[in-house]
Formats: C-alpha cells, sequence, structure tokens
C-alpha cells in the first residue's frame, strides 16, 4: 500500500478548499468563521483513495497572508504539493510567499494547478500557464504537469487523479525503521477517549500501547489508540496522517506545535547551527536580528547569529549561522525550517538543522564537516568535541540515526569503541590519555616512593576528573606497563625503594611482631620505636601487610605470618574437635586479651565454627 500526503499552496480565495472538495467531497472548512467569511483560516484535512493500492492524504492550508504561520503548520512531511493559480487571476503575492516556502522546506515533488478554468476563455488559461511555466522555471516544479480544472463542472479532474497516482507512484518507499516523530497540528478531547492530537507521521512507527514522550514538555504518555483516514489501525508508518489517543496526558497540556517521539530517546534543546538561505527578495539579514522561527508545526520566537567577522547575510546568499530559540524545541540534524521576518511578518528564509545541541564557540569549519562530511566523519567529530566521548546512545539521540547506522559508521578510523559499555572516545584522545595515566602514575611513584600505587579513585580524580567510572579500567587495560591491584594502580616498572634508616625500621617492625608470636605488643607501641617518622612508619607497616608478612587480626593488633602459620598447623591437628576459649588459652599459652580476637578471626576465616560457647575445628 502506498500512503502520500499531498498540501496545497496559493493566493486567497484561489480555490484550494474547494478543489479538495471537488477531489474528495470532503469540506475542510470546519470551523465557523471559515464557513461565514468563506476563507480557510486553519489547516483543513481530507482523504482520498485514488486506487485500490493509493491513500492520499490532502492538507488544505490558508491563503490568507494573515495565516500564513497556520499555512507553515501544515507543509512539514509533505510528498508533494499542488500549488493553485486562480486562471482569472493569474500569481498573487501570496502565491509567491507559499512557493518559496515550500522551496525552502525542499519539497521536491508537485504539480501546478489552474482552478476556476470555467470562469475564463481558453486563450487566459493558456496565457496564465505560460506564465507559471516560467514562474516555476529553475525549480523543483519546472517541468511540471500543469492542470486546469474547474471545481464546479469537474472539468480536469480525473487528469488531475491520474497526475496524482503518477506523483504518488514515484515516490521513494518511507523508511520505517527510523525513529518515530509526529509534529502534532491539532490537539483535541473527544469524550469517552480523552486526549487526541493529529498530524503527519514524518518518521518511523507507532504501534498501539507504546510509549511516547512530548516534546519540548518532556512528559511521556502512552497510545491508546490509532486512527489513520478515520479507520482505527494497531500501527501507523512514516508518511500518513495520523491521530493517536493518549493515556496519562491531559488534553489541555497538548497543543500545535509539541513533538511526540520514541520515548527517551531525544531532548529538546534552545540553540540551533544550521545552514541559512535568504530570499532574494528579503533584506540583508543582520546578526542578532529576531525572527519567527517554523518547523514542523512548531512556531518560536528566535535571534540569529552569524559567525565572528560577518556582519550580515546579503539576500540570495546562503552563510552558517546560529538560532538561539525563545523555547525548546526538538530538531535534528536535516530538520527543515523557516525563518520570517520579526515585522512585518514575511517570510525571508530557509535552511536546514546540522546540530541541535552545539558548542559554546559558532565555527564555521565545524559545520562545514557536518554539512558535507561523510557519516563517520561527523560522527568522529560530535565524539572529539566531547570531554571523554559519547554513549552510543547519546550519538543516536544527538543525530537521530538508529544504532545499527552508527555502530557501523564507527567502524571507520579515528574512533575507539568500547563495546562492553557502548560507549565511544576520539582514538587520539584515546592514545594521550594512556600516555597521560602513565606520566599521572609516574609522578606518584616519585613523590611516594614506599608507597606500592597509587589508589584508584585518586588516580581518576588526576587524570579524568568526573568521568564515567568504567573509562578508567578500561584506559588501563588498554595502557601498556599499568597494572591494577585491588583498588591500588602502578607501573609495572615500579619497585619500592628504601632508605638506609626505612630498611632497618622496616626490619624492627617485623622483628617486634616476629618475637612478639601469639602475645604481640601493640601496633602503635610497635611504630613509635621504630626510629623513623609516623607517617614512614605508617607506610611501612602497609608493605608489610601488603606482602603478607604481617596478618591483620583486629585494631592495633597484628601477628607475624609464622605465628598465624604455627597456629593454623596446631589446630588442623585437632580437626573435628570441639573446645572451649580455655582449651585455646592452653594450647596456645596466650591471655584471654589475645584468645578472643583470634578465635574471632579464626571464625571469619573458616577455621574453626562457633557453637554457643564451644567451637568445633574444621
Amino acid at each position: 500500500m502506498i500512503h502520500c500526503v499531498i498540501g496545497t499552496a496559493g493566493h486567497i480565495d484561489h480555490g484550494k478548499t474547494a478543489l479538495v472538495r471537488a477531489l474528495t467531497g470532503v469540506d475542510t472548512d470546519r470551523l465557523e468563521e471559515e464557513k461565514r467569511r468563506g476563507i480557510s483560516i486553519d489547516l483543513g484535512f481530507a482523504h482520498l483513495a485514488l486506487t485500490p493500492e493509493i491513500a492520499c492524504g490532502f492538507v488544505d492550508v490558508p491563503g490568507h497572508e494573515r495565516f500564513v504561520r497556520n499555512m507553515l503548520a501544515g507543509v512539514g512531511g509533505l510528498d508533494a504539493v499542488l500549488l493553485v493559480v486562480a486562471a482569472d487571476e493569474s500569481i498573487k503575492p501570496q502565491t509567491r510567499e507559499h512557493f518559496d516556502i515550500c522551496r525552502l522546506l525542499g519539497i521536491e515533488r508537485g504539480l501546478i494547478v489552474l482552478t476556476k478554468a470555467d470562469l475564463v476563455d481558453a486563450d487566459i488559461v493558456e496565457l496564465v500557464r505560460l506564465e507559471v511555466e516560467e514562474f516555476a522555471a529553475g525549480s523543483f516544479l519546472e517541468g511540471a504537469p500543469v492542470v486546469a480544472v474547474s471545481s464546479v463542472t469537474g472539468a480536469g479532474l480525473d487528469g488531475l487523479k491520474a497526475e496524482l497516482v503518477r506523483i504518488a507512484r514515484q515516490l521513494p518507499s518511507k523508511d520505517t525503521t527510523q525513529h518515530f516523530r509526529l509534529p502534532v497540528d491539532r490537539a483535541f478531547s473527544m469524550k469517552g477517549f480523552g486526549a487526541v492530537v493529529t498530524g503527519t507521521l514524518v518518521a518511523g512507527s507507532v504501534k498501539v500501547e507504546q510509549e511516547v514522550e512530548v516534546h519540548p514538555l518532556g512528559r511521556r504518555a502512552r497510545v491508546r489508540g490509532i486512527q489513520v483516514h478515520g479507520a482505527a489501525v494497531t500501527k501507523a508508518v512514516a508518511g500518513q496522517r495520523t491521530a493517536l489517543n493518549l493515556g496519562g496526558i491531559d488534553h489541555g497540556d497538548l497543543y500545535r506545535g509539541v513533538l511526540l517521539s520514541a520515548a527517551g530517546l531525544f531532548e529538546a534543546g534552545r540553540i540551533v547551527d544550521c545552514r541559512l538561505d535568504l530570499l532574494a527578495s528579503a533584506k540583508p539579514l543582520k546578526h542578532r536580528a529576531p525572527v519567527h522561527f517554523h518547523s514542523g508545526t512548531a512556531e518560536i520566537e528566535a535571534e540569529v547569529r552569524l559567525p565572528s567577522g560577518v556582519a550580515r547575510l546579503e539576500p540570495g546568499t546562503s552563510g552558517w549561522a546560529r538560532l538561539v530559540l525563545r523555547e525548546p524545541a526538538l530538531l535534528l540534524p536535516g530538520d527543515r525550517f523557516i525563518l520570517r521576518k520579526f515585522s512585518p511578518v514575511v517570510t525571508i528564509a530557509g535552511g536546514r538543522v546540522l546540530d541541535a545541541a552545539p558548542p559554546r564557540r559558532l565555527a564555521s569549519g565545524r559545520l562545514e564537516t557536518l554539512s558535507a562530511g561523510a557519516l563517520p566523519e561527523r560522527l568522529a567529530l560530535l565524539v572529539r568535541e566531547s570531554r571523554y566521548g559519547m554513549s552510543v546512545a547519546g550519538l543516536v539521540g544527538r543525530t537521530g540515526l538508529i544504532e545499527k547506522e552508527v555502530t557501523r559508521a564507527l567502524e571507520q578510523p579515528g574512533c575507539v569503541r568500547l563495546a562492553d559499555h557502548q560507549w565511544v572516545v576520539d582514538k587520539a584522545w584515546w592514545q594521550k590519555s594512556a600516555e597521560g595515566l602513565k606520566a599521572a602514575l609516574a609522578a606518584y611513584h616519585k613523590q611516594n616512593p614506599m608507597q606500592p600505587g597509587m589508589p584508584k579513585e585518586d588516580l581518576r580524580a588526576k587524570a579524568l576528573p568526573d568521568s564515567p567510572p568504567f573509562l578508567l579500567d578500561a584506559l588501563m587495560k588498554a595502557a601498556p606497563g599499568v597494572m591494577a591491584e585491588g583498588e591500588t594502580i602502578r607501573l609495572a616498572s615500579h619497585k619500592l625503594t628504601l632508605k638506609g634508616d626505612e630498611e632497618e625500621a622496616l626490619g624492627k617492625i617485623e622483628g617486634a611482631f616476629k618475637r612478639g608470636w601469639l602475645a604481640v605488643p601493640g601496633a602503635r607501641d610497635v611504630l613509635a620505636g621504630c626510629g623513623v617518622d609516623p607517617v614512614r612508619a605508617r607506610t611501612l607497616l602497609q608493605m608489610l601487610l601488603k606482602d603478607k608478612r604481617l596478618v591483620k587480626v583486629a585494631d592495633d593488633l597484628l601477628f607475624h605470618a609464622d605465628a598465624m602459620g604455627a597456629l593454623r598447623e596446631l589446630l588442623a591437628g585437632k580437626k573435628g574437635q570441639k573446645f572451649g576459649v580455655p582449651e585455646f588459652k592452653e594450647w596456645t599459652g596466650v591471655s584471654r586479651k589475645y584468645a578472643i580476637p583470634l578465635l574471632e578471626y579464626l571464625d571469619r576465616e573458616r577455621v574453626t565454627r562457633r557453637e554457643g560457647e564451644s567451637r568445633l575445628v574444621l
């Protein structure tokens, strides 16, 4: 089944609504004021089954200059446009503005329809045909069919439908694998259903019961029901006019301009870097000029920022720019938009989004890469700009690409992908950081020659402050000559170096505990009498513990490894025997001061097991 969305464009009272009504039988002027005044004020919608396999949705837009903002809300996501020109009036101001808008939005297909052909003779119709062909020269409508019709008599409508069928069959297939996005052009409440929104589904697909996110509100909702062209369906796909019944959100929170997307993927922002095309009919666009920004169905006040050294953009030219929006909007690279002058409100420019989360500085070279660079080059730029790289999910959210496209592009040189964490870093940064890690450790070893290594968290704070926790671990694995021993990190080449007095003190400390056997002196007393300052004495003690020459049983209670080995041998000969504290004191010759901590240690080590007031040798 082919689904297409066709929009009308043209001057007020040139017969756009009458044409849609003649084609579909639907009067798209639904508002009381529209019927009273005889003009379209807001968007109208209709649908038509052109053939059994082609379903066509129509978006009828208002032609009056005061309602161009409403017209703009309807032209996003169009597959083709019907440029409507009344044969009795020819080209008028809103014909030109609507046509400019279609060109700036990158619409690629369409027809020219000469309406009210029954009101003039054939010579006038032919003259208007020549005028519109000249008008469309050099545009996407150059060479497009020009069909003369009468919505009153029906003349020409069959030929118009045949041309619509031809266009529909030439449309490229819609890619439903992309991420779901639906700009909302209507929001209302239906009794018994609750919140309902409608719009043209511009990307991806949506299913019943799917969770969606409402931007820029950041609210989530559940799709309770879907209609396409008035019929209930379980799934809608890109290119369809779609109505969604939403649960979990009040209709009063929804309005034209919000955008629905797949939940949890994207974030709305206020700064947009872009490529601008200024109309030849516009005045020069100055730095910091206020404008009206239109994208999808949203209209937001904005300010134009030009690169350093560029005072203005000349009419009929293109240039890099940054737009600062008054309100956040969800925009992705490639999205088209329109700029209208702040006052008087007329269309002056259009453009294409390059980055909707740019760095602070506006740089032309960067935008050149984002505009013309290959995908791997663009992704590498975004990764390089991020302090510690980006997650694959972050790149998906930044670019709007699906994960498969991102991971395939990241296979190119220039990036290092940490597959276990779905994270990507710049290759040059990776290599530099690995060397920086080694330099930080070397400096630490030089300042602390008696320390076995640098505490892991200290190294992270020094070399990679505020980085994701896994990044240091991954970097250490990739850095040759770096070793991790528990929470201590060192260079493989690092060896503890002791001064003469430290060697002597180390022997004194070890000797004191070895002589004490199972009735050892207190650690504080041993360190106080070892002959070096307290800081170095504590370091020496930690060295003995690390080398397992001393065993810590309790605070300030340490035993030599030889003594603990002898104790284990003693108990091994009594395996399966039950005993109490008195027996243990008798076996070891120690007082209760040492017996209780030793027994608790042996319980922890599963050498013994306490059973009431007794213990069992395991």
